[in-house]
């Protein structure tokens, strides 16, 4: 799926906050909005490759976009906004006989991403960008994140109420073997994606293929826990 219509190459100098970024371009050094406010330590290094999104409207403060990083060999989408982009894409493939998508469905407390209808299936629906690796296995979230835990316990919720759920971990690159909770930066998190498993949430993990200037559901990635 094509996201951006303008993309340039550059190297990762530093990130003075979460924001933002700077980064030396064939024009010389520009401050860049970073599309993605988690961590990414292991992402966002000195010297590190990166792809350039640049925009032509005129009001914004920074004329581009962080949105990939080059890891070794892997090339990372970073952009926290392409994971719901790529999935609503892809739902017809994932959901067969898709009649109604509803995104940022409220129930409860919470707004999850997207509520689906396929025939007689009602179905709410999170979805989640993994930018985290390590060798070989994509984890999240690479940040502690009580909404995330929020969300789960949300979709069990709507199990209880006669709907069916699934949280959909979409891994932003190829190359990965297995998907796992990162239960060291986050305990909570693993108990409560394995809490919601074990109610009946379905756990989806997908990998993409990730090009220069956009990102397309892939290829299934096995559960590791």
């Amino acid at each position: 799926m094509k996201l951006y219509e303008h993309v340039e190459p550059g190297i990762f100098l530093a990130r003075p906050n979460r924001f933002i970024a700077q980064v030396e371009t064939a024009d010389g050094v520009e401050t860049c909005h970073v599309k993605n406010t988690g961590r990414c330590r292991e992402l966002l290094v000195p010297g590190a490759r990166v792809t350039l999104a640049r925009s032509d409207r005129a009001a914004r403060k920074t004329k581009y976009d962080l949105v990939a990083v080059r890891k070794g060999g892997l090339y990372i989408n970073m952009d926290s906004q392409a994971p719901n982009k790529t999935v609503r894409e892809a739902l017809p493939r994932l959901f067969p006989g898709l009649s109604l998508v509803r995104p940022e469905a409220r129930f409860g407390d919470s707004r999850l991403d997207f509520y689906l209808e396929a025939g007689e299936r009602k179905i709410f629906l999170e979805v989640k960008g993994v930018t985290l690796e390590e060798n070989g296995l994509a984890l999240f979230p690479d940040a502690p994140t009580e909404r995330g835990v929020k969300h789960l316990r949300e979709l069990e919720n709507c199990l209880a109420a006669g709907y069916e759920a699934a949280v959909l971990f979409l891994v932003q690159m190829k190359g990965v073997t297995a998907f796992a909770p990162n239960e060291k930066t986050h305990p909570a998190f693993g108990d409560a994606l394995r809490g919601a498993q074990a109610a009946g949430v379905h756990i989806l993990c997908y990998d993409c293929l990730v090009t220069e200037d956009g990102l397309t559901l892939d290829a299934p990635v096995p559960l590791a826990f």
